[in-house]
């Protein structure tokens, strides 16, 4: 217990510990790896040796075979023994993960209780409400400038609207007296023509009377 909780305290002599043993395990794994390895080759050679003289000589096939089972029942202890290596290593750095994990947990929970200690629930308070009476000010700012400027003039908006109104029915009367005194068109006939005709003749005559007159003067 007093290791792991030297642990979390941050020593450095159990994270020494933690990481001796799995090292030590990793080579332990690595010698077991070299023993596989030839004990292999000589059940290999066994097995050879047995087929070779199966026949001709049976003592030595039969010799053969039983160093063959021998070293077949340390390779099967061996592989026993691989597989308990390789679970506690295993174990080892699953653990020393966590511990890793709980340190740095416990780093950041001292940190968010110091930075709360900072910034309680009035301090935010009173930070929030300086904030809406600056966002209130500038509004009023920005209102009083966009504003129009009417120095020295009180204007009544109601005085207004009835001049309005009255300048709506003045345009509308106009409109409506107009509408009644549009004359009506009256196609030309034959007599209108000819009518035209005639004024546009005398007027011709009256315009040679003048010119005629006009001459005589100067004469």
């Amino acid at each position: 217990m007093s290791g792991w909780i030297s642990y979390f305290t941050g020593a450095r002599d159990t994270k020494a510990t933690t990481r001796q043993a799995i090292v030590g395990i990793r080579e332990q794994l690595a010698m077991l790896d070299k023993k596989e390895e030839y004990l292999t080759k000589k059940i290999e050679e066994e097995l050879k040796k047995a087929k070779t003289n199966a026949i001709t000589n049976k003592a030595v096939a039969t010799a053969a075979l039983r160093r063959k089972k021998t070293y077949e029942q340390q390779l099967d202890q061996l592989s026993g023994t691989r597989l308990t290596l390789e679970a506690q290593a295993n174990a080892i750095e699953s653990a020393n993960m966590n511990a890793e994990t709980m340190v740095a947990m416990k780093r950041g929970a001292g940190a968010l209780k110091e930075i709360h200690e900072q910034l309680n629930i009035d301090k935010v308070d009173k930070v929030m409400d300086e904030i809406r009476e600056q966002m209130e000010h500038t509004k009023e700012v920005a209102d009083a400038i966009s504003n129009p400027l009417n120095v020295g003039v009180e204007i009544d908006t109601e005085e207004l609207d009835a001049e309005l109104a009255e300048l709506e029915q003045e345009v509308l009367d106009a409109k409506l007296a107009g509408a009644s005194h549009v004359p009506v068109h009256t196609p030309a006939g034959p007599s209108k023509v000819a009518e035209r005709r005639q004024v546009a003749a005398e007027d011709d005559e009256e315009a040679q009377l003048r010119e005629l007159q006009a001459s005589l003067a100067m004469n």
